[in-house]
C-alpha cells in the first residue's frame, strides 16, 4: 500500500478494540494510523471488493457498492441540491462525505476524518483519496482490520471520544406528518392526543402545517389558540410536546426575507442562493455568521422552547446551513453550520431533545441528540415514477437506515416512522416488518397512525411494538438477531428473493 499524505511521516498505532456495543461482532486486531494533512491519497490494493459511501446529510444515499459498479448517487441535479452535496458529485468515482470504507472477504480499510473543514473522499479501483474543501490541514485516521464492522466500530468509538455522546433515545413518538401532512390542525390534535398514552407513547411531535409560512414561525389560523396552549394540551396528558421547525430556511415570499434581505445568503454574483426546493418553490437560507441572522435564530428557538414550552424539536432542512455561498466571516461552510447549530443548542438548553432532519451528520456530532438516517419513509415501498435513492419511499428509508446502523451509540438514529394501519397504506406485511425491525435496531420508535384509523389487531400490534425491549445483535452486514428472530435485510436492501422472518 502506497501512502501519500502531503504531510510528515504518520504515527503507527496497533491495539485491540474494547468496550464495543453488544450487537457488534467480536474484534481481533485493528491498526490505526493518525494523520494531519489537507489531502491524503493511497493505493488501497483491492483488486475486487465493496466500497461504503456515507452521504453528507440525512437524505443522501448511503450504503455499499462493488468497486467495479457505478457510484451510489443522486442523478437529478435539482434533487441533488436538496438531498446531497452537489458540489462534490462525481458520476464516475465512488464519493463520500467524511469517511469511506473499502473491503473484501479478508480485510477492510477505513479512512475517516476526525476534525476538518468539509471533509470529502472518493475511490476507484486503485485509489482512495481524502481532502478538505478549504485545503486546510485536518485530522484523519486510517484504520485497517479483518472485518468492516471492526474498522467502522473503532472509528465510531474515536468519534464518540472526541465529540461526546448526547442522550439518544427519544422515547416513543407520535408524529402528525404521515397521516395529516400540512393539513394538521389543533382540532385533529385534540381528538388524537388523549388516545396516545394507552399505546405507551410519551412524545407528540407536531409536524409541518402549523406555521404561517416557512420562514415565518408563528401559528396559522388552524392553531388560533396559540402554540403555548397547544404544548400545554400535550403536557396535560403526561406527554412531551414536540415541534417541527426549519429555522435555517425561508420561502422567498416570507416576511423575514422581505424585511431582512441583508441576512439572506448570497452567491458570488450577489443573488440569493437557492438552498433547495420544496413546497413547489426554491427556498433561501441565511448567512448565520452575521449577528442579525444569529439573533433571529436564537429568538426563533427560544420562543419555541422557553415561551411555548416545546422540549422536543425536529429541525428540518438544516443542510441549508452548509450550502455554498459568500459569508460575512471566513468560515468553512460546515464549520458555519456547526456554529449555528451550537447557537440552537444553547438557546434550546441541554435538556431539549433535538432531532436533525436533512442534517449534515459529521458536523452535527455532539450537538444534536439524533439525526434522520434516510429519506421520508412514505406508505409505499417503491415508486414506479422514480428510481431516485433519495426519494420518499419506504425502501429508501430502510436502505439508508440499515446501512447507517454502525453509528448507533455515537448519535441517535431516526429511520423515520413505522406503520401499523392498513388503510391509506400500500405496504405489505413484510415491508412493514422491515420498517419496524429497522426502528428497533435504531432504538428510535415513532409512528404517525392515528388510533382512529386502526382496527383492534393493529392497535394491539402498535402497543406491542412500543412495549417490547428485545436484545439485538448484529451478525454481519445485513443480518441481525432481534430477540429470538434472525432478521435478514438482504431482500430489502438488494431486492434479492428471500423469505423474511416474521
Amino acid at each position: 500500500m502506497s501512502l501519500d499524505t502531503h504531510a510528515a511521516v504518520p504515527m503507527q498505532l496497533t491495539g485491540s478494540v474494547t468496550d464495543r456495543p453488544t450487537w457488534a461482532r467480536p474484534t481481533d486486531v485493528v491498526e490505526e494510523t493518525f494523520l494531519n494533512a489537507p489531502r491524503i491519497s493511497l493505493l488501497h490494493g483491492f483488486t475486487a471488493g465493496d466500497v461504503y459511501r456515507n452521504g453528507q446529510n440525512s437524505w443522501s444515499p448511503t450504503g455499499w457498492r462493488r468497486l467495479d459498479e457505478p457510484p451510489l448517487r443522486v442523478e437529478n441535479p435539482v434533487r441533488r441540491q436538496t438531498a446531497d452535496d452537489t458540489g462534490w458529485d462525481d458520476p464516475q468515482r465512488h464519493h463520500s462525505s467524511w469517511m469511506m470504507v473499502v473491503t473484501d472477504s479478508s480485510r477492510s480499510l477505513l479512512l475517516g476524518c476526525l476534525e476538518g473543514d468539509t471533509p470529502r473522499l472518493h475511490a476507484d479501483r486503485d485509489l482512495l483519496a481524502a481532502w478538505t474543501e478549504t485545503n486546510r490541514s485536518a485530522s484523519w485516521v486510517l484504520i485497517t482490520g479483518h472485518h468492516e464492522h471492526e474498522v467502522m466500530g473503532r472509528y465510531r468509538d474515536l468519534l464518540a471520544d472526541r465529540y461526546g455522546v448526547l442522550a439518544q433515545n427519544p422515547g416513543k413518538v407520535w408524529s402528525s406528518w404521515y397521516s395529516f401532512y400540512e393539513g394538521i390542525s389543533r382540532a385533529d390534535l385534540d381528538r388524537i392526543v388523549p388516545e396516545l398514552p394507552a399505546f405507551g407513547i410519551d412524545t407528540v411531535q407536531l409536524d409541518d402545517g402549523w406555521e404561517k409560512l416557512v420562514g415565518d414561525w408563528q401559528p396559522n389560523d388552524k392553531f388560533a389558540a396559540g402554540m403555548r396552549d397547544t404544548a400545554s394540551s400535550i403536557i396535560d396528558r403526561g406527554m412531551r410536546p414536540g415541534l417541527w421547525i426549519a429555522p435555517f430556511i425561508a420561502l422567498p415570499s416570507a416576511e423575514i426575507v422581505e424585511r431582512n434581505p441583508q441576512m439572506v445568503l448570497r452567491g458570488a454574483d450577489g443573488s440569493p442562493v437557492i438552498a433547495g426546493s420544496n413546497w413547489g418553490s426554491g427556498y433561501y437560507t441565511f448567512d448565520f455568521t452575521r449577528s442579525d441572522a444569529q439573533d433571529f435564530l436564537v429568538e426563533t428557538i427560544g420562543r419555541a422552547v422557553q415561551d411555548w414550552g416545546f422540549t422536543y424539536l425536529k429541525l428540518d432542512f438544516i443542510n441549508a446551513g452548509a450550502v455554498e455561498g459568500v459569508r460575512s466571516a471566513d468560515l468553512d461552510r460546515e464549520t458555519a453550520y456547526r456554529s449555528a447549530m451550537e447557537l440552537i443548542r444553547e438557546a434550546a438548553g441541554p435538556h431539549t431533545y433535538i432531532l436533525g432532519s436533512g442534517a449534515p451528520i459529521f458536523p452535527s456530532l455532539g450537538v444534536v441528540n439524533a439525526v434522520r438516517t434516510g429519506p421520508d419513509v412514505a406508505p409505499m415501498w417503491d415508486n414506479y415514477a422514480s428510481d431516485d435513492p433519495s426519494d420518499a419511499m419506504a425502501r429508501n428509508a430502510v436502505f439508508n437506515g440499515v446501512n447507517r446502523l454502525w453509528m448507533r451509540d455515537l448519535i441517535g438514529l431516526d429511520p423515520d416512522v413505522v406503520y401499523f394501519r392498513r388503510q391509506r397504506n400500500l405496504l405489505n406485511a413484510e415491508q412493514m416488518q422491515w420498517l419496524q425491525d429497522c426502528a428497533t435496531l435504531s432504538d428510535f420508535r415513532a409512528v404517525s397512525d392515528p388510533p382512529e384509523w386502526l382496527d383492534e389487531e393493529e392497535r394491539r400490534s402498535m402497543r406491542q411494538f412500543f412495549s417490547a425491549e428485545p436484545e439485538t445483535e448484529q451478525i454481519d452486514r445485513y443480518r441481525f438477531r432481534i430477540g429470538s428472530r434472525l432478521v435478514d435485510f438482504e431482500p430489502a436492501i438488494n431486492g434479492v428473493p428471500g423469505q423474511y422472518a416474521m
